[in-house]
């Protein structure tokens, strides 16, 4: 594959029912992430014992490896699942998805985006145009092996690269945006703190450190104003009619309120809004609601097409 050198690297630190309807740390081989890798491991076997999924390396056009695992069934059409800010493949929900779809006969493929979890290049805050990238060459690569790509499935950060990618992409025709942000100047002053516009433009970057003062990650002036650019209104009205679109919000969402679920609602041409009464961001003790919601949707969807 011909990769492109254009591709910005930025240097380390020294050392996301109404019908209208945790973290693994960037550090992939961090002694936090294998505990999690572990942990992640048991519960699947758990949820699904004696199956065994497919390790897959995937190029991206910035020549690096993006780690992913294929849950198998007996159909070519496949879902690819794409987690959140700061999370992996590994993440419970990811999980839990995957597994569920297989169960019902569909393939799924939950991958790392590029600096997170096992895949190569560096972690970055914003980075949204990166991961459709991302995404795009996991597409190719199915596509290219005669697999039919049912739908992109996104959580958090993961719902805006999923609709990002249907407003730049029209080889996809379902998409479901969990949790997805719509108003990308919120959150960040609890992320970041006050003032961060002025210190990240007088010294260039934001240092984020944790309770305990380790440090977890670097946020550039580039890559701020990266997301503070992405214009999610603008990517909604630019998806295909012909896509349709799902989103699912949880009512007591405490990362990103479930006004911004009603906001792509009013956006998106063809798009169907399910909001979870009393789940939270990460769908906890709601997990049941939320892979019913899915699996109704994409059923539906793949018997229309």
């Amino acid at each position: 594959m011909f990769c492109l050198s254009s591709c910005s690297v930025l240097l380390p630190a020294a050392s996301k029912s109404l019908k209208i309807g945790l973290h693994i740390n960037n550090q992939s081989h961090s002694l936090q992430y294998l505990k999690t890798e572990m942990a992640t491991t048991t519960n699947s076997l758990h949820l699904n014992p004696g199956v065994e999924q497919k390790r897959i390396v995937i190029q991206n056009k910035c020549c690096e490896k993006l780690v992913g695992l294929l849950h198998e069934s007996a159909s070519k059409q496949i879902v690819i699942l794409c987690h959140g800010f700061r999370d992996s493949k590994n993440y419970s929900m990811m999980v839990e998805l995957a597994f569920a779809l297989e169960k019902h006969g569909i393939s799924a493929f939950r991958f790392d985006f590029s600096g997170n979890g096992e895949s190569e290049g560096l972690f970055q805050f914003g980075n949204y145009s990166k991961e459709v990238d991302d995404l795009h060459a996991v597409i190719q690569h199915f596509t290219a092996e005669n697999r039919v790509i049912s739908a992109i499935l996104g959580h958090s950060k993961g719902g805006n690269v999923v609709v990002l990618y249907a407003s730049l992409h029209h080889d996809v025709h379902t998409v479901i945006n969990v949790s997805g942000r719509y108003k990308m100047d919120r959150g960040i002053e609890e992320r970041l703190g006050k003032d961060y516009l002025e210190r990240v433009k007088r010294d260039g970057f934001i240092d984020i450190k944790s309770k305990q003062g380790a440090f977890l990650f670097r946020v550039t002036e580039e890559s701020l104003m990266e997301r503070l650019n992405t214009n999610m209104h603008e990517a909604g009205l630019k998806v295909d009619p012909s896509c349709k679109v799902l989103t699912v919000h949880g009512s007591v969402d405490e990362v990103i309120p479930v006004e911004d679920a009603l906001q792509f609602d009013k956006i998106i041409p063809n798009h169907e809004l399910r909001i979870i009464e009393g789940a939270d961001h990460g769908y906890n003790n709601h997990r049941d609601e939320l892979l019913s919601v899915v699996l109704a949707f994409l059923k539906d969807n793949m018997l229309r097409a």
